[in-house]
């Protein structure tokens, strides 16, 4: 009880500082810290540090029904793709008064038995996050047809997407433009000459491996490039070694192919694997086009032309939508960002 006595309180803050008690609870709280004066507010700022003061988080909670912290699912969190959009939302909830809550829903692939978080496990994962009262979420796992979606409806949660959407209605995302990364890879490979052009897509459950390959085609087609069937392949994940098996078949049933556009970073890096246990040379033999820009590509040998992602700004603008949806704002649309192509040396003309 002597412990509970002594526990320092904002009546305490408010006497050093001189104000009334409620200054120091809208100083303490970044949505209404505003509405002090801003020299006011540093004194009271100064004041809670000096004398080890934090708000009742709990007891704030109960007062306005919120908890203020936002659960955040990721297919893969040692993926680097998802570092720069988690720390953007975190930027912005921070700013905010709210706390993430992370959650990996572990690693992705196309079947079952190579890992792939199906909807049981994923659900089980939001569940979680709700009976933790989180105040919405943010899901980088969403399918093209989720029915995770159906239980986040059913709980009535504030929900966006953030680097995919879904084809069912009502929930807003956060994606870049994929059908114009495409356009600019294939563009950039065309303008160098060539002319029998692969591509590695991601898994077709997934709006980035569906909507990567329609850009494609539609690319190859503005082009007017054909693209025979076996000219295109199918990732089973979004890994390096899924993207080595993809290039292996691309080299045994297309043998003429001059360029490679992956749906991602990850299977460029498989790509270059394959292209080397091959003994060809990429760009010599084989020009490879990535997508994200994911860290560290630059670095690779030969460092890789990749379509950039603007991830950071991503997760920015998750949040936003997040935090606009919980004060009351309309839900059921996408934000879409463009994405630029970073021309590196992996891409040259064909031999």
């Amino acid at each position: 009880m002597a412990s509970e006595r002594s526990r320092v309180t904002a009546s305490d803050v408010a006497k050093l500082v001189g104000v009334h008690v409620s200054t120091v609870s809208r100083a303490m709280n970044p949505q209404t810290r505003g509405l002090v004066a801003g020299d006011v507010a540093q004194r009271v700022l100064a004041a809670a540090a000096s004398l080890g003061y934090a708000p009742n988080s709990l007891a704030a909670g109960l007062r306005t029904r919120r908890s203020f912290t936002i659960g955040v699912v990721l297919p893969d969190i040692t993926n680097p793709v998802f570092p720069p959009i988690l720390r953007g939302i975190q930027e912005v909830l921070e700013a905010e008064g709210y706390v993430p809550i992370v959650a990996d829903a572990g690693p992705e692939a196309g079947r079952p038995e190579a890992g792939r978080p199906e909807a049981g496990r994923r659900e089980t994962v939001v569940e979680r996050l709700i009976a933790r009262q989180v105040d919405g979420l943010i899901l980088a796992t969403s399918l093209r047809h989720d029915p995770v979606l159906t239980l986040c409806r059913a709980r009535q949660i504030p929900v966006v997407l953030v680097n995919r959407v879904t084809e069912d209605s009502g929930f807003s995302g956060v994606v870049s433009d994929d059908q114009r990364g495409m356009k600019l890879a294939v563009d950039h490979l065309a303008a160098l000459g060539h002319r029998s052009i692969g591509h590695i897509s991601g898994p077709l459950e997934l709006s980035t491996g569906h909507g990567r390959l329609q850009g494609f085609r539609q690319a190859m087609a503005q082009q007017g490039l054909a693209v025979p069937a076996d000219a295109v392949t199918t990732a089973a994940a979004y890994s390096r070694d899924a993207g080595r098996e993809a290039t292996n078949r691309l080299l045994t049933q297309a043998p003429g192919l001059t360029a490679i556009v992956a749906a991602n970073d990850l299977l460029a890096l498989g790509c270059y694997d394959a292209l080397a246990a091959a003994g060809l040379d990429c760009p010599g033999d084989m020009s490879v086009v990535g997508h994200n820009d994911m860290p560290l590509v630059d670095m690779v040998d030969p460092p890789l032309t990749t379509v950039r992602i603007r991830h950071h700004e991503m997760g920015t603008e998750a949040a936003r939508l997040l935090l606009r949806q919980i004060a009351g704002a309309a839900e059921g649309f996408d934000l879409v960002l463009r994405p630029d192509l970073i021309v590196r040396a992996s891409t040259a003309p064909p031999r």
